[in-house]
């Protein structure tokens, strides 16, 4: 009895690098590094291995092409951003890589990775440009304005990535546990050190506890603008 040969699925869309980074993209975002595999992107792609090799040479060319295409996306609307006024800018930059980074957790690794081993990239000098270009139309001297950015652009990819970090480790909290609950009992905690050795951490337990993370994310970017400009908000 003859057997059919099956034929191979017809693709709406033909294979791209655009499309295997978006694929890319959705598995990190379910499994992290660790699922991303060529194996696994192929058959998402309902396409072969050799296929996509054809378009990304390897796995660490298709985290940097990932990575890029996130950080396109988080700024920009610094390309819309024209009519606002520098600061209003600045925190559309600032919020816009801290909720890239709060939603693609596996982000923040890979900027520090490619910080290291390719600071000559294309990910750094947008980040750096994006930040440092608000920092000189604010007025920030221009001998200060490398230390200046280099700050800025830690503190905002630093607390991010704590921030990314925090929501992970929520996923492993006892079933019912909240922001609130966890934050309440990490308070009373700090209540419960010894205030003469602790008094500093004991004098803000409370604020420990109520705080807005976006909010004192924000906050952060003020104090940080009106100590290099000297312009408060």
């Amino acid at each position: 009895m003859a057997t059919r040969t099956r034929r191979p699925e017809r693709r709406d869309n033909p294979l791209s690098r655009e499309r295997i980074v978006e694929a890319a993209i959705g598995l990190l975002d379910a499994a992290g590094e660790g699922g991303l595999t060529f194996r696994a992107l192929a058959e998402h792609l309902a396409t072969g291995p050799g296929a996509i090799y054809w378009h990304v040479a390897n796995k660490g060319e298709l985290l940097a092409a990932a990575t890029d295409a996130v950080i396109a996306d988080a700024l920009a609307a610094d390309a819309s951003a024209d009519a606002a006024t520098p600061r209003q800018a600045l925190d559309a930059v600032a919020v816009g890589l801290y909720e890239a980074i709060d939603e693609h957790p596996w982000l923040a690794a890979q900027l520090a990775s490619q910080f290291a081993r390719s600071p000559g990239g294309s990910v750094a000098p947008r980040i750096f440009e994006s930040i440092g270009s608000k920092l000189d139309a604010l007025g920030a001297p221009r001998e200060a304005q490398f230390v200046a950015t280099s700050v800025l652009m830690h503190y905002i990819l630093g607390a991010a990535g704590q921030n990314a970090e925090n929501g992970l480790s929520a996923r492993s909290l006892p079933p019912g546990t909240d922001r609130i609950g966890f934050l309440d009992s990490a308070s009373s905690a700090w209540k419960n050190l010894d205030p003469g050795e602790y008094p500093f951490a004991t004098a803000i337990a409370d604020e420990l506890r109520d705080h807005d993370d976006r909010a004192q994310f924000l906050d952060g970017i003020a104090l940080i603008v009106a100590g290099i400009t000297g312009i408060d908000g």
